[in-house]
């Protein structure tokens, strides 16, 4: 019966998640690009191309040929203490491929000149010749992505954009996928098969759905409970076992939104300190700044709760193998539960801690009291993420071995894991009175 239920409830999950992202599901509304990635191209999208530094001066600033596309050797005038580092780079995609252009970046040394009636601290010597703040410290032989604007009489202008990190990425996923396969086997593809399927709903549905103007909340329910219901039986299998641990999940998420929703209303939180969220209320005002808060919430919740349930589901079935009754299982997969919460809130406050590390500094850096810092719109935002996240492990555990426990069959627990009867002195294990015997249950 309880298995008959945590099936049906799953199938009406499943029928639900459908319909939502019918519903839900993002038009072909056309968006402005916002201004920080507009270029002077005539659709005003952001065009890169590739570059490989090549050689390397240090000269003075503000030189004619920065940005320009030339053949050959850069016209710099190199100086010994150049308050600007001039790099020649040579483009290595698009129209103006095999053809050079050069990067300017300034130094300290550009801003530390004395002026009159203006008092400027002084760089430390080893820092003059570093790049300022902001500025990419380029060396011979970087591969890097530059911005392409077109300017006057048709010719075009290049400026550093970022750089080019697509070998280094894909070496790197290569070894995290073979990482996973060597350990993991089969298992441990198919879970890198469900990121890619979970990372699919993410760029195919939930972003273009928020950016259509639905609800946010609406949008990351649905998508959290469709990447889960795909994912978890993706990388576990089909059994009563991943269902306990997928059914724990989808109601500890709920609870997780109810509760993300409380924290932003009760703690006053705009997420507005985050520069991203204050561009893009700018570039699309019709999403709500509140609702990216909440959405972003209970989608970051899903890792960490499937990882509890999962394996407190698995505990739950491997204990009741030993010949347990349900209360006892119940008993001890807490246990192990517990040992789990303890540690996954660890994980989940350092991991908040660590992406607010630089904010933190800052704080430091400025004198600020503890009080002063925790209550800020920025450190409050990553508070909450822990609290919610951890209060969710914490409901998760006893709700996932509860349903764990009810789907448990007895009389289905395997031969070589049943706990042999006791017998009397004398008689053979097995053996009742009067000579009759049964297997040990």
């Amino acid at each position: 019966m309880a298995a008959r239920i945590v099936v049906g409830v799953l199938v009406v999950c499943a029928i639900a998640v459908a319909v939502g992202a019918v519903v839900l599901w993002p038009g072909e509304r056309p968006h402005s690009v916002p201004l920080q990635f507009q270029t002077a191209a005539p659709d005003g999208k952001l065009v890169t191309q590739t570059g490989t530094v090549i050689a390397q001066a240090r000269s003075e600033c503000l030189n004619r040929a920065a940005g320009t596309v030339f053949g050959g050797d850069a016209p710099v005038t190199a100086e010994a203490d150049g308050p600007c580092i001039e790099s020649t780079v040579r483009i290595t995609s698009g129209k103006d491929a095999d053809a050079n252009t050069l990067i300017e970046v300034p130094t300290n040394r550009a801003q530390s000149g004395e002026q009159p009636g203006v008092t400027r601290s002084r760089p430390p010597a080893d820092q003059l010749d570093k790049p300022q703040p902001g500025q990419p410290d380029l060396k011979v032989g970087d591969h890097i992505r530059l911005v392409l604007s077109p300017s006057g009489q048709g010719t075009s202008a290049y400026s550093f954009y970022d750089y080019s990190r697509g070998t280094s990425t894909i070496i790197w996923a290569i070894v995290f996928v073979l990482a996973i396969a060597l350990v993991a086997a089969w298992r441990g593809l198919r879970s890198v098969l469900g990121l890619v399927i979970a990372f699919g709903v993410l760029l195919g549905f939930t972003l273009p759905a928020i950016l259509d103007g639905k609800s946010p909340v609406a949008v990351a329910i649905v998508s959290s409970a469709a990447i889960l219901l795909i994912v978890i039986y993706l990388a576990h299998g089909v059994s009563l076992r991943t269902s306990a641990a997928l059914l724990g999940t989808l109601s500890s998420l709920a609870v997780a939104a109810v509760l993300s929703y409380l924290s932003v209303l009760t703690m006053n939180i705009t997420g507005l300190s985050a520069e991203q969220t204050t561009n893009l209320q700018v570039y699309q005002n019709g999403i709500s700044t509140n609702g990216i808060l909440l959405a972003g919430f209970i989608i970051g919740a899903l890792g960490v709760l499937n990882d509890v349930t999962i394996t407190q589901a698995s505990a739950v079935f491997e204990l009741a193998a030993g010949g347990r009754s349900r209360r006892a299982t119940f008993a001890a997969a807490m246990r192990v539960g517990r040992d789990h919460i303890a540690s996954t809130v660890y994980t989940l406050v350092f991991a908040y801690a660590g992406s607010a590390l630089p904010l933190l500094l800052l704080f430091s850096v400025a004198g600020q009291s503890f009080s002063s810092l925790a209550t800020t719109d920025t450190v409050a935002v990553e508070l909450a993420r822990s609290f919610v996240g951890g209060i969710a492990i914490a409901l998760s555990v006893p709700l996932t071995t509860a349903i764990a426990v009810a789907l448990v069959h007895k009389h289905e627990v395997p031969d070589n894991h049943r706990a042999p009867a006791r017998s009397a002195p004398g008689r053979s294990p097995g053996a009742r009175p009067g000579g009759r015997h049964s297997r040990a249950d």
